[in-house]
């Protein structure tokens, strides 16, 4: 199989000339001592449409014929494929018919409604949706995209590469969330044509790896389960043609808990001041993780930022914890009038922010004129609640 050449992407980077934005590349040194050296992040995340798919998605619908505009197109996406259609269908005059799945988030939908598609809610899972959009397509005539198999799509995600390359000309190592691999092909196509010995690693979520399986057999094969935050990375099996470039191209696949997705998206919206979905920060994952050897200058380049702001609260959440930011105790006090005051006040002597309290006298472990007490607190971090725990012990405070 041929695969896309730095031909194909400065063919595609033409193209995309006054469609797309040049995003910008920001130093993260917050980052810098996971990689032992400067790290940068690319902030796909403020691309158009909020992601980095816009790019492959006019390029393939730009070389389109006649003939076929004339049909219309259909894809199938999570939602980030879905609106970089619907925004290039819309500046093409090419009528767009998009299918997601029946738990899309509602800003997605929203959005992908708004650049005007028309949307079907179909499947669980995105394989279900792929499936619903093709037998539209075998029916209508409409010309199926594909979110990330086709030569065209690489071209187009294999500008950010392009980019990356006259932004950071020393970068040794570019890190890349990947789901079926259309970014992370055009990435190292565009990469590795130009300059060889720069390193590229693909990450995904350990909750929805295929490439692992897919490369240690040598073929696409079926990720092992799908249950991610990552949804716009959780691609079930890599088609044939992104999975040749993964496969001829890139240094290595790694995967990323979901801790680590959360603390990523937690440390670049309290760090770096950006939002970005939990697929979308699957670069800093990897680096807040040690996941790969890596040489630096790093760039990690933030796929995405869109994201149900219900969502975000809740990774907030699961990041403030994941980093030792909450604290959960349990501690037995005399069931007297001011005890409880007491401990709240110690507690903010130290530091601590009470979230919640929970006050019991039903326990059978309990002696006469004794109170449970749990306490949900906010801290500083792992090292402020281990000097919690120990100065509310030094202050006699039983903690069971």
């Amino acid at each position: 199989m041929n695969l896309v050449s730095a031909e194909d992407i400065a063919v595609a980077h033409e193209a995309l000339r006054g469609v797309v934005r040049q995003t910008p590349v920001e130093q993260a040194r917050v980052l810098e001592p996971a990689a032992g050296g400067p790290v940068y992040l690319k902030c796909e995340n403020l691309q158009r449409t909020g992601s980095f798919k816009v790019r492959g998605a006019y390029v393939r619908l730009h070389r389109l014929s006649v003939e076929e505009r004339a049909r219309g197109v259909v894809a199938a996406s999570a939602g980030n494929h879905a609106q970089g259609v619907a925004l290039a269908a819309s500046l093409l005059g090419i009528e767009s018919t998009v299918f997601m799945p029946e738990r899309a988030p509602l800003p997605k939908l929203a959005a992908t409604k708004g650049y005007g598609a028309e949307v079907h809610l179909r499947g669980a899972v995105l394989e279900e949706t792929l499936a619903a959009a093709m037998e539209f397509a075998e029916r209508t005539g409409a010309v199926f995209i594909h979110p990330f198999d086709h030569p065209d799509i690489i071209a187009g995600q294999g500008t950010v590469g392009r980019e990356i390359l006259d932004q950071v000309p020393d970068v040794g190592t570019v890190l890349v969330a990947t789901g079926g691999g259309g970014l992370l092909g055009g990435v190292a196509a565009a990469v590795k044509a130009i300059n060889p010995e720069v390193q590229v690693v693909g990450v995904q979520a350990e909750r929805a790896a295929a490439f692992p399986p897919s490369l240690a057999l040598g073929a696409p094969a079926v990720a092992s389960e799908l249950q991610t935050m990552a949804d716009g990375i959780a691609v079930g099996k890599p088609g044939p043609v992104s999975y040749a470039h993964v496969a001829g191209l890139v240094d290595e696949v790694v995967t990323v808990s979901e801790e680590s997705l959360s603390r990523a998206v937690l440390l670049c919206m309290e760090r770096r001041k950006l939002v970005v979905e939990p697929a979308g920060a699957a670069a800093v994952a990897a680096l807040l993780e040690g996941s790969a050897v890596l040489r630096p200058p790093v760039v990690a380049v933030l796929s995405g930022g869109n994201v149900d702001p219900l969502l975000l609260l809740q990774i907030i959440q699961h990041g403030m914890t994941a980093a030792g930011r909450y604290l959960a105790l349990r501690l037995r006090i005399p069931d007297r009038p001011g005890s409880l005051a007491a401990l709240v006040g110690k507690v903010g002597e130290l530091g601590a922010n009470v979230l919640d309290v929970e006050h019991s006298r039903i326990s059978g472990a309990l002696a006469l004129g004794e109170v449970d007490v749990s306490l949900n607190l906010e801290t500083r971090g792992p090292e402020h609640c281990a000097q919690l725990t120990e100065m509310l012990r030094a202050a006699n405070y039983t903690i069971l």
